[in-house]
């Protein structure tokens, strides 16, 4: 969902399946009850403070970006969504993992656990930890997927937009156990190696991060 400009109130939504579905039954079942709000297209380095017409100028290359529309594909679109902080926070919470910009990569078969942290979380300053829900994009590539700690089962109510996608799982925990794959389907000759995406969503601070994975073919 995206607004088409910035000088009225028009809405532009694309509907899922499911969506159509309920709008078609023309009954009242269907129903908008959340929705979010993000910023990605916007650039916050034009604000100019020093504009030659004056300080209430500082924000105008700003309010004439073109803005983004709907788009159908999930981890394209409202990856810095807008949130709330906590009373007394100063800081805007943010995820950090070990794995650099690579991400992780393993063999068929091998195992790594994934604990993220938390940081600026609760108003301070300083790592803390929260349940995440961890959703891999494409779930043909892991043997194994489980969570540990917190409630380890992902409700309706904690998937986001990249459950719509359709090889997508996700777990809910404050660690991840994943295992690569140990079926040869996905691999060939030429293809030696498998790539997808790990989300991960902190449940308390709505911080996102996305680490890339890699599964490499270890057969003959």
């Amino acid at each position: 969902m995206g607004y088409l400009d910035n000088s009225s109130i028009t809405v532009d939504a694309i509907l899922t399946k499911r969506g159509r579905e309920l709008l078609a039954r023309n009954d009242g079942s269907f129903q908008i009850t959340q929705f979010a709000l993000a910023d990605d297209e916007i650039d916050y380095s034009l604000f100019n403070e020093s504009h030659p017409n004056g300080t209430q100028y500082s924000a105008e290359a700003i309010e004439n970006m073109p803005l983004i529309e709907a788009m159908p594909t999930g981890p394209n679109c409202m990856n810095s969504k807008l949130i709330t902080l906590t009373r007394g926070a100063n800081a805007i919470p943010f995820i950090s993992h070990n794995y650099g910009s690579a991400g992780i990569s393993l063999n068929q078969g091998a195992q790594e656990t994934i604990t993220p942290t938390t940081f600026n979380l609760n108003g301070s300053n300083v790592a803390g930890a929260e349940e995440y829900i961890f959703t891999i994009l494409d779930n043909r590539l892991r043997q194994t997927f489980t969570s540990t700690g917190g409630t380890q089962l992902a409700t309706m109510s904690d998937l986001s937009e990249f459950s719509t996608i359709a090889h997508s799982e996700s777990v809910r925990g404050t660690s991840l156990v994943l295992q690569g794959t140990t079926s040869n389907a996905l691999f060939n000759t030429t293809t030696t190696s498998r790539s997808t995406s790990l989300i991960i969503e902190g449940v308390t601070s709505g911080a996102v991060i996305t680490i890339p994975i890699t599964i490499n073919s270890t057969s003959s």
